[in-house]
């Protein structure tokens, strides 16, 4: 597996491991023996290693078991180098398996199982990583809910997936809180003072009696109720058309004053009727007629 690949795969395996069992940097790492011992033959930088796969800062931890069993293997080479990197730069861990109560130093297994689960309830109540080499404590350890697991193989640092049980635990923490999203409501929370006033507004307030219900319900208009006004179509007005020929057919004001000053300028001429007077003949009536410019006529009656 290309290294890349390896080291999003362990990112996102750390990231569950916080979310369902409360794994926090630094993350706490126990180291057996044979591990440490497995590092410094390859010539392994433990600390950058381990910080590499966890993608976090680690707090390295070895037991007092643990560090007997290195010093029982001084002789072989690499281990007294481990034994210098485990005394300064590993944080000794306190199984409680003095040398005076216990002369030979207990097993890794049932170290370790004092260590990371004291009580013996399958949970790893301390939230510790285990680097482990050994295959059999790594299978008991498997045991162990919410329990990483690290060793070594031809100078790779593997990282082991989530087991069974601890994969059942996390499976079973998102389904419920699934189910707990569906039951809460959707809208918001008010606050416990609004809840409060919307209680005493509601004691203060007389309840409605029978009958201030019934006028109620009385007052409520009967019928088809009308649609929305804003979400009718609008009729077309059939007066448009006429208004628009009214106003064509109506004079303009310029033409009214042309036709007022070509009234004054030449007024229609009265016709007259000629009536027959006494002592005046006929011959002699009279010739012409003239008019003035108020459209007024003259008549000259001949002379005797």
């Amino acid at each position: 597996m290309p290294r890349a690949k390896r080291s999003k795969q362990y990112r996102k395996l750390m990231e569950q491991f916080s979310m369902s069992f409360g794994f926090r940097v630094p993350y706490q790492v126990i180291v057996d023996a044979d591990f440490i011992a497995e590092a410094n033959k390859c010539k392994m930088d433990v600390m950058r290693r381990l910080e590499d796969t966890l993608h976090g800062e680690v707090k390295p931890m070895i037991t007092q078991c643990s560090m007997r069993h290195l010093y029982g293997r001084k002789s072989e080479p690499g281990v007294e180098a481990a034994i210098e990197q485990a005394k300064n730069h590993f944080e000794r861990r306190r199984c409680g398996h003095h040398p005076d109560e216990y002369p030979e130093p207990l097993s890794t297994l049932e170290c370790l199982q004092s260590v990371v689960d004291p009580k013996n309830n399958g949970v790893n109540k301390h939230r510790y990583v285990c680097a482990i080499n050994d295959d059999a404590v790594r299978a008991r350890l498997r045991q162990v809910a919410g329990t990483p697991m690290i060793f070594i193989r031809r100078s790779v640092m593997i990282m082991e997936p989530m087991a069974t049980v601890s994969v059942k635990i996390r499976s079973k923490d998102e389904k419920s809180k699934f189910r707990a999203e569906l039951k809460t409501p959707t809208s918001k929370r008010k606050r416990e003072d609004d809840s409060d006033q919307e209680e005493d507004a509601k004691q203060a307030v007389p309840r409605p009696t029978g009958a201030d219900k019934s006028e109620k319900k009385k007052n409520k208009a009967q019928g088809r109720k009308e649609p929305n006004p804003l979400a009718v179509k609008k009729k077309k007005s059939k007066s448009s058309g006429n208004s628009d020929n009214q106003h064509s057919k109506e004079p303009k004001p310029e033409e009214t004053v042309i036709t007022e000053a070509d009234q004054t300028e030449a007024p229609k001429r009265k016709r007259i009727r000629k009536h027959k007077s006494k002592g005046v003949s006929t011959s002699d009536e009279i010739d012409t007629v003239s008019g003035n410019g108020n459209g007024e006529a003259h008549v000259v009656e001949a002379e005797d």
